[in-house]
């Protein structure tokens, strides 16, 4: 492979980092700040002794916290359709959307996801800080400063052209 071709591979894996965290962000959950959520956005429901009693036998003791995107909403409650269950002893397990019925005397606070600029911003930096050590890495990688001059440590030919 050329010295072309070696950088043009390099540049490609070097922007990985950094489109990801672009196109990644940093979310944090946020209370929210209307009076009700809106129908498809990510929230969270902080629970009470109630709903942790009331939903331990289906989710598992110990919750503290559902995180989903809300379906419905009416005044006895909310169903989500399940991402992430956060326990009160730290923890967390990841649910593959399955819906779940809680009912609003269950419910502590409500959260909403939302990107957090400032977090978003440092990813960045950090992205682009990896792309340029691994772009001038391969800068120094990719060959020699000066391609006439022959390492002490390599072989060299002579060439006698045949009369």
């Amino acid at each position: 492979m050329s010295t072309r071709g070696k950088w043009c591979a390099m540049q490609r894996f070097a922007l990985v980092p950094f489109l990801a965290s672009i196109a990644l962000g940093c979310y944090t959950l946020q209370p929210i700040r209307t009076t009700s959520p809106i129908l498809g956005s990510e929230i969270g429901l902080d629970l009470n002794d109630a709903g942790r009693v009331a939903l331990g036998g289906t989710m598992g003791p110990e919750i503290g916290q559902i995180e989903g995107r809300l379906v419905r909403m009416d005044s006895s409650g909310y169903l989500l359709s399940v991402s992430t269950v956060h326990f009160l002893r730290g923890g967390e397990q990841v649910w593959t959307g399955e819906r779940v019925s809680v009912k609003t005397d269950y419910v502590s606070s409500v959260t909403e996801r939302k990107l957090s600029k400032g977090r978003t911003a440092i990813l960045s930096a950090a992205g682009i800080a990896a792309v340029a050590i691994i772009v001038t890495r391969a800068i120094v990688v990719s060959g020699r400063s000066n391609p006439d001059v022959v390492p002490v440590d390599t072989a060299q030919t002579i060439r006698i052209p045949w009369p």
